[in-house]
């Protein structure tokens, strides 16, 4: 028996690490771009000043052009490094967000599942949204370094006209710093629980979608849409706590930055009026006080975006780090298909025992519904081998040895809501292109109604989740796609609940000849499907208690009787 993996996790700081690392040359040229723009945003009130001081100074018309030509070249540098350095840092980030999203992705797509207790549509928001703002790390940071280019530049330049002037930038920024990086911990956390509760529901909202017809046959509808308003409630309140606390965060800057130029303006103006600065140099001190409040805020923003990128990566981690659910053997099962299920007992099963030697057809039918769903999920390796006691044999090997590939290889477990996805017919019966029986499998479902009903046959375009197609008719795609996968074992959940009972008896024969030499297992209480069967297993209080042909028990044994005559 095999047990979990226990992998390290890997925390939210750890893809920061990963994603920063990744991204070195990029933001390195990226910062130094920035770096030019900030710089020539700086040097434009300094080249000012030293225009009015040089112009006051010696009046010298060739002076005064070579100065126009300086603020040229500044004008020239700031556009060009804004046009590149963004476009070399956004595309960075994109390509970064696209690996994540990839990342968490290939995670639902594993073989093993992940222990995690999270819905689909969490995940899909997880992929997405924490996907994008993980990799806006990789503009936050040279933009961060650039803003602190500014504020250097800015510091030196006033401290070349008065040391008073420079130290008081330094020590201004360095306060607007500490006050917003303590508010930028009260956007990290309330972000968190925003995003977990937008996941919620967005969660909500696809199990609403996908049980919509359901939800509307039994008069549900109602009770679930005020379940997903009351969802969807909380998901605005907290989005409008954290707009909230980032209209705190965002006016505080403000303030604290109009502040820094305000003291920076009077202090400067207090020197020139006492003659300690000249003219030049209190036009350079206002133009740079005005200029320095452009990446003051986006140098004051930073702890925000950090901490926002920070919770993102934190909800990613969730997923990246989750360990599978039960680690795989390498092994693989013996041609042919026995398949064996010894003394298991999970959830409703009760030393449940059988064995279907290879190219049976069994039915098994179970008096409790719960039942059936726990054997298809030991069967389909939802339910790893440590969870449950016994052993499932699969070719004559325990099925705990056996790698997950191999098993899905030689064993299709086809469950009775089986997924149809966004694409055509033909893509949905054979995903791979590979399948030589597609023709047969189509003929089998009693599909071909359906492919009839289209000019393009089975090139029709069906929508996500089969939204154009009827529920017998997603169900019957569902079983065209398990015959055509043409498997060693076939295992089938309840394949033909949502058909009606002419359809379902042509069904019934038709996997009966079909699969007639391979072995197949359906979990069912259809009459038509338990009279093709070879035999047929009854299943009470998780244990087989009967087993014969399906006439033979209806004749011989009444409650079978009661449980499946229609």
């Amino acid at each position: 028996m095999t047990t979990p993996d226990t992998q390290r996790p890997r925390p939210g700081s750890d893809i920061l690490r990963t994603a920063l690392r990744r991204n070195v040359g990029a933001m390195a040229g990226g910062t130094v771009l920035m770096g030019l723009y900030q710089a020539g945003e700086t040097a434009f009130p300094i080249a000012l000043g030293l225009i009015v001081e040089h112009t006051l100074r010696d009046r010298n018309l060739g002076s005064l052009g070579l100065s126009v030509a300086a603020l040229a070249v500044i004008i020239t540098t700031v556009s060009l490094s804004w046009r590149f350095g963004m476009r070399v840092l956004q595309k960075a980030n994109t390509t970064e967000a696209h690996r994540w999203r990839v990342r968490v992705a290939a995670c639902g797509l594993q073989p093993v599942g992940r222990d995690l207790d999270l819905k689909s549509g969490e995940v899909l928001t997880i992929a997405t949204e924490d996907a994008d703002q993980t990799a806006d790390i990789i503009e936050v940071v040279p933009l961060l370094v650039s803003s602190l280019v500014a504020v250097v530049v800015a510091a030196v330049a006033l401290g070349l006209a008065d040391i008073r002037l420079g130290l008081l930038v330094i020590v201004g920024t360095v306060a607007i710093l500490s006050v917003l990086g303590v508010m930028s911990r009260r956007i990290g956390s309330s972000t968190r629980e925003q995003q977990a509760r937008v996941a919620r529901a967005g969660a909500k909202v696809a199990d609403l979608i996908t049980g919509l017809r359901p939800l509307h046959g039994f008069g549900g509808n109602h009770a679930a849409f005020r379940s997903y308003r009351r969802v969807s409630a909380e998901a605005r309140s907290q989005a409008i706590t954290v707009a909230r606390v980032n209209g705190v965060y965002a006016g505080t800057a403000l303030a604290l930055n109009a502040v820094l130029a305000a003291a920076v303006t009077l202090t400067a103006g207090r020197l020139a009026f006492e003659g300690r600065i000249t003219i030049g140099e209190l036009v350079m001190a206002v133009g740079l006080a005005q200029f320095i409040m452009e990446p003051l805020k986006l140098f004051s923003e930073m702890p925000k975006y950090v901490m926002m990128a920070r919770a993102s990566a934190e909800r990613m981690a969730l997923v990246l780090s989750a360990p599978p659910v039960t680690t795989p053997g390498t092994g693989r099962p013996a041609a042919g298909g026995d398949l064996e299920i010894d003394c298991v007992r999970y959830g409703s099963l009760r030393e449940l025992k059988f064995r279907v030697p290879a190219g049976e057809f069994v039915a098994v039918t179970a008096y409790r519904p719960r039942a059936a769903a726990d054997l298809a999920s030991i069967l389909a390796g939802n339910t790893p081998p440590h969870a449950y006691e016994g052993v499932v044999r699969l070719g004559g090997r325990e099925i705990a040895d056996l790698s997950i590939e191999a098993v899905r290889a030689h064993m299709l477990v086809n469950p009775y809501d089986g997924e149809i996805f966004a694409g055509t017919l033909r893509s949905n019966i054979d995903p791979s292109g590979t399948s030589g029986s597609v023709p047969e499998a189509v003929e089998a479902s009693m599909l071909t109604d359906v492919v009839a009903l289209h000019r393009e046959g089975l090139d029709h375009a069906v929508r996500d989740r089969g939204a154009n197609l009827s529920g017998g008719q997603r169900q019957r795609l569902s079983l065209a796609r398990a015959l055509a996968a043409d498997t060693d074992v076939l295992v089938l959940h309840d394949p033909t609940t949502a058909v009606d009972a002419v359809t379902e008896q042509l069904i019934a024969r038709n996997i009966a000849k079909l699969r007639r030499g391979r072995t197949t297992v359906v979990l069912t209480s259809s009459p038509a499907l338990l009279d093709a069967a070879d035999r047929v297993l009854v299943l009470d209080d998780g244990a087989v208690t009967a087993e014969d042909s399906h006439r033979n028990l209806l004749a011989t044994d009444e409650a079978y009787c009661r449980a499946v005559a229609r």
